[in-house]
């Protein structure tokens, strides 16, 4: 017998690949560059679609676990939610603030992976003027980038799921390594950021193991000559905005873990701001490098939800996800708000 979460969690990957293959197949036919009108209303559309969720969740969101009775809900609860208390005089107000916290739990967690994500589309734009890649080709990249990242993604979040219900001193690591990974963001300079196309050690893998052609065909990843297929460049680029995914799953993932343990929920909100990714890259890629403070801010989110797991590790001090919610908020929105008060100044040798 399939459970609830497997039918649920099938029907939402059928959504999901519905809407991308609309995307491919409708929307995405000619290689042109997408404008910054495209790019906000698709931005728009993704939003309100993580919103609409969002709405589910909060009236219908026992359904993914399939909770029909007071002890299924306690169960779930011990399992994935302990620091909710069912203090409701029924089941159905019991179910009602359970499924508050688990639409809050999605939003939150939502909101950082779509703030985290912002840091990727900066290297992604870096490796994609690196390697000289054409704008009109960008769509095409990644496009077959968010699918991989959705099939890694999902593999990265059960299987640490699986990992903290067995060794549950994990999120104490998650927590360290995030404060780790804040305090070099926050130090870090990154005003001379470049690629070193020759010395990538994906481009070195690639022409080691595997037949390069040495330029661009168009929009193909691999090409026929004297009847050998070879890879294009194009592909070895798809490569490096895969593994740089990979790399930025192992802050986005575990921070969202810290707001919640359930695999599910973290899996929603990281694929619909991975869905989201492609028209936000569009829609901030002129105007990224206004929001000059915001990888400050960044780094400042990952050391406060890194400090919010350690604490509960060793203090059990549990701040909540409301109070979470409003942090997360207050750093970013007062990073932003800072980059406009403090513009950057011009460098006096350019």
């Amino acid at each position: 017998m399939i459970s609830n979460e497997l039918l649920f969690f099938g029907t939402f990957i059928v959504f999901v690949v519905g809407i991308l293959l609309l995307d491919l197949g409708v929307f995405s036919k000619e290689d042109k560059p997408v404008t910054f009108k495209v790019a906000a209303t698709w931005s728009v559309i993704w939003i309100i679609l993580a919103l609409t969720f969002y709405t589910f969740l909060k009236f219908n969101g026992s359904i993914i676990h399939g909770i029909e009775s007071q002890e299924k809900l306690n169960n779930v609860v011990t399992k994935y939610a302990s620091h909710v208390k069912l203090d409701g005089a029924t089941f159905e107000e019991n179910i009602s603030i359970f499924q508050s916290n688990q639409a809050l739990e999605f939003i939150t967690g939502y909101l950082v992976e779509y703030a985290l994500s912002v840091d990727n589309i900066f290297v992604i734009m870096l490796i994609f003027t690196s390697f000289g890649v054409r704008e009109k080709y960008y769509k095409k990249v990644l496009f077959w980038g968010i699918l991989g990242a959705i099939i890694m993604r999902f593999t990265f979040i059960f299987s640490g799921s699986a990992l903290i219900s067995r060794f549950e001193w994990i999120l104490a690591v998650f927590g360290g390594f995030l404060v780790y990974t804040g305090a070099k963001i926050f130090f870090s300079k990154d005003d001379d950021e470049q690629i070193d196309t020759e010395k990538n050690p994906i481009v070195k893998f690639c022409t080691k193991y595997f037949p390069v052609f040495p330029k661009y065909v168009g929009h193909n990843f691999f090409i026929k000559k004297a009847g050998k297929t070879m890879l294009t460049p194009l592909f070895v680029v798809l490569l490096i905005v895969e593994f740089t995914d990979l790399v930025f799953a192992m802050d986005s993932v575990p921070a969202v873990f810290a707001v919640t343990k359930d695999p599910y929920i973290v899996f929603f909100s990281n694929i619909f701001a991975i869905l989201g990714l492609r028209s936000m890259f569009f829609f901030l890629a002129n105007i990224l490098p206004l929001f000059h403070h915001l990888k400050t801010g960044l780094a400042v989110l990952l050391i406060f939800i890194g400090a919010k797991m350690l604490l509960k590790e060793f203090l059990h001090i549990d701040i909540d996800i409301t109070t979470s919610l409003f942090a997360i908020l207050g750093i970013l929105g007062s990073s932003i708000a800072a980059s406009f008060i403090f513009p950057k100044k011009e460098n006096a040798h350019s």
